[in-house]
C-alpha cells in the first residue's frame, strides 16, 4: 500500500527544520510526510494559503492529511475554508489558537504587534468556523512554559503561549491535552503518536 502523504506546517517564527523529528516519527508510522515551508512574518497568510492549496491540488487523488503547529493550523484550516474541491484528508492541529490568541492581542496592545508580522491579524482573530466535511483534531499543551504568557492573559490551562480554551472550536472530531509547552509540541514523541493515531482512525487513542 502506498503511504498516504501528510503535509507538515510549522508555526510563527519557525521554519522547516523544526519539523524534521516529527516527520521522521510519522514516517515510521507508515506515512509520507512532506514539509511545507512558508514565511510567517513578511508575507501574508493569504499567500501561504494559496500556495498550500496549490500544493494540495498537485498531490490530488487520494487523501492528503495535514499536521500543523500553531499558526500553521490556522493557515491550513482557512485554506480549506476558502478553496474548493481540495483532496480529502484529516487535519491535526498542534496548539493552534483557533479561537484567537490573547498573547497576540497582548503584543498588539503593548505596541509590539510587529513581532507577529503580517500574520498578526489572523492570530489575534482566529477562525470563524472549521471547514465543512473535514475531520479536525487538536493536541493542546498544558505545560506553561513560554514568553506568550507575559504578553497576554492566558486564562486556565495553557502551554505558555496558547490557552487550552483558545484551541477549541465547534465541530472538532477530537481534542486532547498533553504535558508539553507550545514549542515542545513539535518535538514530543507522544504528540507524534497521537497525531498518527488520529490520521489513521479519526481518534487520538488507538
Amino acid at each position: 500500500m502506498t503511504p498516504q502523504p501528510v503535509l507538515l506546517l510549522h508555526g510563527l517564527m519557525m521554519r522547516r527544520p523544526a519539523l524534521w523529528l516529527l516527520a521522521r516519527r510519522l514516517r515510521r508510522r507508515g506515512f509520507a510526510p512532506i514539509l511545507f515551508d512558508y514565511p510567517t512574518l513578511w508575507s501574508s497568510p493569504s499567500a501561504a494559503m494559496e500556495r498550500l492549496a496549490m500544493r494540495l491540488y498537485a498531490l490530488g487523488g487520494g487523501p492528503v492529511h495535514i499536521v500543523a503547529h500553531s499558526l500553521g493550523g490556522l493557515i491550513a484550516l482557512q485554506a480549506c475554508n476558502q478553496f474548493q474541491q481540495l483532496p480529502t484528508g484529516k487535519i491535526v492541529c498542534l496548539g493552534s489558537p483557533l479561537a484567537g490568541s490573547s498573547a497576540a492581542r497582548g503584543l498588539a496592545d503593548k505596541g509590539l504587534g510587529w513581532l507577529a508580522g503580517r500574520s498578526g491579524p489572523l492570530l489575534r482573530g482566529g477562525l470563524a468556523a472549521l471547514p465543512a466535511g473535514r475531520q479536525v483534531g487538536m493536541v493542546a499543551g498544558v505545560q506553561s512554559m513560554g514568553l506568550g504568557k507575559y504578553f497576554g492573559q492566558l486564562e486556565g490551562p495553557n502551554d505558555g503561549t496558547v490557552a487550552v480554551w483558545e484551541t477549541k472550536l465547534a465541530g472538532m472530531f477530537g481534542h486532547v491535552t498533553v504535558p508539553s509547552s507550545h514549542t515542545g509540541l513539535v518535538f514530543s514523541p507522544l504528540v507524534a503518536e497521537l497525531a498518527a493515531n488520529f490520521l489513521e482512525s479519526g481518534f487520538f487513542q488507538p
